[in-house]
Protein backbone atom coordinates (compact mmCIF):
# COMPACT_ATOMS: atom_id res chain seq x y z
CA UNK A 1 0.00 0.00 0.00
CA UNK A 2 2.71 2.51 0.88
CA UNK A 3 5.37 1.23 -1.51
CA UNK A 4 4.58 3.96 -4.01
CA UNK A 5 4.42 6.74 -1.41
CA UNK A 6 7.23 9.16 -0.72
CA UNK A 7 9.05 8.32 2.51
CA UNK A 8 9.42 11.06 5.12
CA UNK A 9 11.99 10.65 7.88
CA UNK A 10 11.61 12.58 11.14
CA UNK A 11 14.37 13.69 13.48
CA UNK A 12 13.99 15.69 16.69
CA UNK A 13 15.87 18.79 17.77
CA UNK A 14 15.74 21.22 20.66
CA UNK A 15 17.38 23.97 18.58
CA UNK A 16 15.95 24.31 15.08
CA UNK A 17 18.45 26.92 13.85
CA UNK A 18 21.41 24.78 14.91
CA UNK A 19 19.93 21.62 13.41
CA UNK A 20 18.98 23.37 10.17
CA UNK A 21 22.52 24.67 9.79
CA UNK A 22 23.89 21.16 10.32
CA UNK A 23 21.59 19.38 7.88
CA UNK A 24 21.86 22.17 5.28
CA UNK A 25 25.46 23.40 5.58
CA UNK A 26 27.30 20.33 6.86
CA UNK A 27 25.35 17.49 5.24
CA UNK A 28 24.32 19.45 2.15
CA UNK A 29 20.57 18.76 2.27
CA UNK A 30 18.44 21.33 0.47
CA UNK A 31 15.93 23.18 2.63
CA UNK A 32 12.53 22.99 0.96
CA UNK A 33 10.39 24.45 3.74
CA UNK A 34 10.97 26.33 6.98
CA UNK A 35 8.39 26.95 9.68
CA UNK A 36 8.78 27.97 13.32
CA UNK A 37 8.44 24.30 14.38
CA UNK A 38 10.23 22.37 11.64
CA UNK A 39 12.53 22.46 8.68
CA UNK A 40 11.97 20.12 5.75
CA UNK A 41 14.97 18.98 3.71
CA UNK A 42 15.24 17.12 0.42
CA UNK A 43 17.50 14.08 0.44
CA UNK A 44 17.64 12.84 -3.16
CA UNK A 45 13.86 12.53 -3.42
CA UNK A 46 13.24 11.52 0.18
CA UNK A 47 12.22 14.03 2.82
CA UNK A 48 13.88 14.65 6.18
CA UNK A 49 11.77 16.72 8.56
CA UNK A 50 13.66 18.18 11.51
CA UNK A 51 11.10 18.98 14.19
CA UNK A 52 11.43 21.02 17.39
CA UNK A 53 10.71 19.26 20.66
CA UNK A 54 10.90 20.63 24.20
CA UNK A 55 13.10 17.81 25.47
CA UNK A 56 15.11 15.23 23.58
CA UNK A 57 16.89 12.07 24.61
CA UNK A 58 18.52 10.63 21.50
CA UNK A 59 17.81 6.95 20.98
CA UNK A 60 20.76 4.54 21.10
CA UNK A 61 20.16 3.36 17.53
CA UNK A 62 20.56 4.89 14.07
CA UNK A 63 17.66 7.20 13.20
CA UNK A 64 18.67 8.18 9.65
CA UNK A 65 21.05 6.64 7.15
CA UNK A 66 22.21 7.22 3.60
CA UNK A 67 23.53 4.84 0.96
CA UNK A 68 26.63 6.30 -0.68
CA UNK A 69 28.86 5.33 -3.60
CA UNK A 70 32.22 6.09 -2.00
CA UNK A 71 32.29 6.02 1.80
CA UNK A 72 35.98 6.93 2.00
CA UNK A 73 35.42 10.11 0.00
CA UNK A 74 32.33 10.99 2.02
CA UNK A 75 33.96 10.37 5.41
CA UNK A 76 36.86 12.60 4.37
CA UNK A 77 34.51 15.34 3.16
CA UNK A 78 32.39 15.26 6.31
CA UNK A 79 35.52 15.13 8.46
CA UNK A 80 36.69 18.34 6.81
CA UNK A 81 33.41 19.87 8.05
CA UNK A 82 34.24 18.83 11.64
CA UNK A 83 32.00 15.74 11.68
CA UNK A 84 33.42 13.16 14.07
CA UNK A 85 32.73 9.49 13.44
CA UNK A 86 31.65 7.19 16.22
CA UNK A 87 33.61 4.20 17.43
CA UNK A 88 31.89 1.22 19.00
CA UNK A 89 33.48 -1.33 21.32
CA UNK A 90 33.81 -4.74 19.76
CA UNK A 91 33.58 -3.47 16.17
CA UNK A 92 36.65 -3.61 13.96
CA UNK A 93 36.56 -0.12 12.45
CA UNK A 94 39.31 1.32 10.28
CA UNK A 95 41.25 4.50 11.01
CA UNK A 96 38.33 6.62 9.78
CA UNK A 97 35.68 4.76 11.81
CA UNK A 98 34.39 2.66 8.90
CA UNK A 99 33.22 -0.85 9.75
CA UNK A 100 32.97 -3.64 7.18
CA UNK A 101 29.92 -5.82 7.81
CA UNK A 102 30.17 -9.60 7.34
CA UNK A 103 28.31 -9.26 4.02
CA UNK A 104 30.78 -6.65 2.74
CA UNK A 105 28.81 -3.42 3.25
CA UNK A 106 30.91 -0.61 4.74
CA UNK A 107 29.28 1.60 7.38
CA UNK A 108 30.23 4.69 9.41
CA UNK A 109 28.21 6.48 12.08
CA UNK A 110 28.14 10.07 13.30
CA UNK A 111 25.86 12.30 15.36
CA UNK A 112 23.92 15.44 14.63
CA UNK A 113 24.07 18.36 17.12
CA UNK A 114 21.23 16.81 19.17
CA UNK A 115 23.05 13.49 19.49
CA UNK A 116 20.88 11.63 16.97
CA UNK A 117 22.88 8.77 15.47
CA UNK A 118 23.19 8.93 11.66
CA UNK A 119 24.94 6.57 9.28
CA UNK A 120 26.37 6.24 5.80
CA UNK A 121 26.66 2.88 4.05
CA UNK A 122 28.56 1.88 0.96
CA UNK A 123 26.99 -1.37 -0.31
CA UNK A 124 29.25 -4.27 -1.09
CA UNK A 125 30.56 -4.14 -4.62
CA UNK A 126 29.79 -7.21 -6.65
Amino acid sequence: MLGSGLLVGFVATTDLARATAFYRDVLGLEVVEETPIATTHSANGAVVRVTVVDQHSPPPYTVLGWTVRDIDELVTALGSRSVQFERFAGMDQDAHGVWTAPGGDRVAWFRDPDGNLLSVTEPRRN
